[in-house]
């Protein structure tokens, strides 16, 4: 498909960033026509995206819920999903030309144990496009390890929720309708490295997301602001790694 009729159903830019990041990265890698799984793919977006190259995707998710919500939004004859783990998938002897896991790490109390399974699920050329929030950017550290916190208080929790949803906070995301979206790991640059190398996988390509578009009370303007959400992936870019609020990165195998 012509890039010119490309479309996205995501608006936030450093989503945007995020998709574009992926289809650099499999465009330099895939054939057309490659086979490509997406791992944890939630509503099916990023499934639906790469299906408009011409890539023959499949998304798998755990959620029964979250993948009737993608089967209904999917109008690609090569594009499907199914409710079905990783690992049994995997276990019938399938193999992918690329593998996307996109905010799915910080999800897991073990991801090694997924890792694991996705490097058997690559053909050794494959390539893995792993996306997670940087455990010490400034989103992590500024709303999500203190909404954790704070639902030990439940008086404060509903406090919270109260004047989030009277700011128009409505707590979903067009990612994913998962009952449980918590963020257990953490991950800094040398974390994911280290997980990468205990899994007999090498990252090539570390790229940066955003800076605060996202953290309150910034989120209150660039959340209708386009523009400045656009500047805020700029000043990412100028910025140390240890200060985007996430990473984008591309694996290879060891063999």
């Amino acid at each position: 498909m012509e890039q010119s009729a490309i479309t996205y159903e995501y608006e936030r830019i450093t989503d945007i960033k995020r998709l574009k990041f992926i289809v650099d990265s499999l465009a330099k890698a895939i054939p057309a026509g490659g086979n490509i799984l997406d791992v944890g793919c939630g509503n099916g977006v990023i499934s639906r995206h790469l299906g408009q190259f011409g890539y023959n995707v499949l998304g798998i998710d755990i959620s029964q819920k979250t993948i009737e919500v993608a089967r209904s939004k999917n109008k690609l004859p090569n594009v499907r999903f199914d409710v079905i783990s990783a690992e049994d998938l995997i276990a019938q002897g399938k193999q992918f030309d690329a593998v996307i896991c996109s905010e799915v790490l910080e999800h897991l109390h073990q991801p090694e144990i997924l890792l694991k399974t996705l490097y058997r699920s690559l053909k050794d050329d494959g390539t893995l496009v792993v996306t997670v929030p940087n455990g010490k950017g400034p989103r992590e550290a500024l709303v999500t390890k203190p909404m954790l916190r704070a639902r030990k208080n439940p008086g404060l929790q509903n406090f919270i929720n109260k004047v989030k949803r009277m700011l128009g906070y409505k707590g979903t995301t067009v990612q994913s309708q998962a009952d449980n979206l918590d963020h257990v790991q953490f991950f800094t640059q040398k974390d994911l490295e280290k997980l990468a190398a205990a899994n007999q996988f090498k990252i090539i390509r570390f790229s940066k997301t955003n800076f605060v578009e996202d953290v309150f009370p910034f989120s209150l303007v660039t959340k209708r602001v386009k523009a400045l959400q656009s500047l805020d992936c700029q000043i990412a870019e100028i910025l140390p790694y240890n200060m985007t609020g996430g990473f984008n990165t591309l694996w290879k195998k060891v063999v």
